[in-house]
Order: structure tokens, then C-alpha cells, then sequence
């Protein structure tokens, strides 16, 4: 039994409401066309939110890839600038326990800046790679694994095996970076602290052993993030996709 259409000629012979008079308009629409309108209405409705979430279904993933490969990004850049402040601070150190050293007061503000830049970086460091390391943590548990073809989702679990496999390399690097890290760290802050209490040429000469192996110490810490940076560019290597070539400016690119 076929629909019957509504008469064109019906809806044509209607006129543009006038103001204060759609209540009126409406009670004179046949109720088939009522009925016709409401149905369009909600097949729009149903098609744009079918639309959004297949919209989000398929970005979801590339979204979290952007996100883990932005924050191996921060972190990349947060240990190149470690590096660069420690070379900063071994300097100021060096030159506040320099025997030929003329001024010291002005060689110990100029320590006891860098040891608080020093801690700046690395609180920072600690900070952005707690980030990173949870952004892995739900890239890999959110990994989509629900195909229909067992082909794809055997390719798909051997995929995500062999890119946690990598990401695991980065944490297995950094093992001794945290303690290097706070070694440094605490030798430099109790040198400051010293000095802080004894800023006389006696005081220096004591405190000159101390300083050598606090320098020893930050040449290590740099050799300990070598291999955690090698790690970094491999796995963001991998996991760079969709023609995303360009990383994101860090803050210590823009330092």
C-alpha cells in the first residue's frame, strides 16, 4: 500500500504568515505535512550525530598519538636545557672557587642564581615526564582493538606490542637519570648553603673538593640523558603520522 503525498497545490495556495499570526498558520498545516516535518527534522538530527561520532571515532587514536608525541617533545627539550644549565652552573662554580677570584660576593650571587635555575629545570624535567609517561600509560590501554577481521586485529596487537616495546626503552633509559639527577642536585644546594655561611677565601679552600666532584657529577648526569634522548627520537619516530613532521615548539626551544 503506497504513502499518499499531500497536494503541492495545497502548500503552494498557502501565504507567509503575517506577525502574530504563526499560532494560526500552524493550526492550518494538514497534519500529514506536520507529520513529514517532524520526520525530516529527526532524521538530521540522527545523521548529524552519526556524522560527529564517526568523526570522533576516527580521530580519537591520531589525537592521542599527537598528545604523547607532543609531551616526548617537552620532555626532549627539557633535558637538552637541563644540560645547558648545568654547564651554566659548573661554570659559576668554577669560577667562585678560582683561587685568582677577586670578587666573591658578587661570584656567589652569581652561583646561588644558577643553583635556582638549576632546580627550576628540574623540577620542570620531573613534572613533564610524569606527564608523558601517564599520556603512554593511556595511549596504549585506549590502543583500539575491536575489528571485526581477526587479520587486522592480529596486525593491530602485534603493532601495539612492538610500539610499547619501544616506549619502554625510554623509561628503561631513564632508570638512572633520577638519581644522577638528585645527586647533582643535592651537591650543588649544599654548596650554596655553605657558602651562604662561610663566604671567605678559608671557606672556599674547604669547600674546593666538594665543588670537583659536584662538576664530576653534573658531566655524569649529562652522560646518563644521552640515552634516554636516543630513545626519545626513536619512539617519536615511530609514532609520528598523518604528514606530522614539524614537532611543536618547546619552552626550552624558545629559551
Amino acid at each position: 500500500m503506497g504513502m499518499r503525498l499531500f497536494n503541492t497545490g495545497q502548500l503552494l495556495s498557502y501565504r507567509r504568515p503575517q506577525a502574530g499570526h504563526y499560532n494560526s498558520f500552524k493550526r492550518r498545516l494538514p497534519m500529514e505535512f506536520k507529520s513529514k516535518l517532524r520526520s525530516a527534522a529527526l532524521g538530521i538530527v540522527v545523521l548529524f550525530g552519526a556524522i560527529v561520532s564517526l568523526t570522533g571515532c576516527a580521530t580519537t587514536g591520531m589525537d592521542r598519538a599527537t598528545k604523547i608525541t607532543d609531551s616526548m617533545h617537552t620532555v626532549e627539550g627539557d633535558y637538552k636545557q637541563a644540560a645547558i644549565q648545568i654547564d651554566a652552573t659548573r661554570m659559576a662554580l668554577e669560577n667562585l672557587v678560582n683561587p685568582a677570584q677577586t670578587d666573591m660576593k658578587k661570584a656567589y650571587e652569581v652561583y646561588d642564581d644558577n643553583v635556582k635555575k638549576m632546580e627550576k629545570s628540574g623540577s620542570q624535567l620531573d613534572k613533564h615526564t610524569d606527564n608523558m609517561n601517564a599520556n603512554g600509560v593511556k595511549y596504549f590501554a585506549e590502543w583500539e582493538s575491536s575489528y571485526t577481521n581477526p587479520e587486522i586485529r592480529e596486525i593491530s596487537e602485534q603493532r601495539r606490542i612492538e610500539m610499547r616495546k619501544g616506549y619502554a626503552k625510554i623509561a628503561e633509559a631513564s632508570v638512572g637519570v633520577k638519581g644522577a639527577l638528585k645527586s647533582y642536585m643535592t651537591d650543588i644546594r649544599e654548596i650554596q648553603k655553605y657558602i651562604s655561611n662561610d663566604l671567605t677565601t678559608q671557606g672556599i679552600e674547604t669547600i674546593k673538593p666538594i665543588a670537583q666532584t659536584a662538576v664530576a657529577d653534573g658531566e655524569k648526569l649529562k652522560e646518563t640523558v644521552k640515552p634516554v634522548l636516543h630513545a626519545i627520537d626513536q619512539v617519536k619516530a615511530e609514532m609520528i603520522q598523518g604528514g606530522r613532521n614539524t614537532p611543536p615548539v618547546s619552552d626550552s626551544d624558545k629559551r
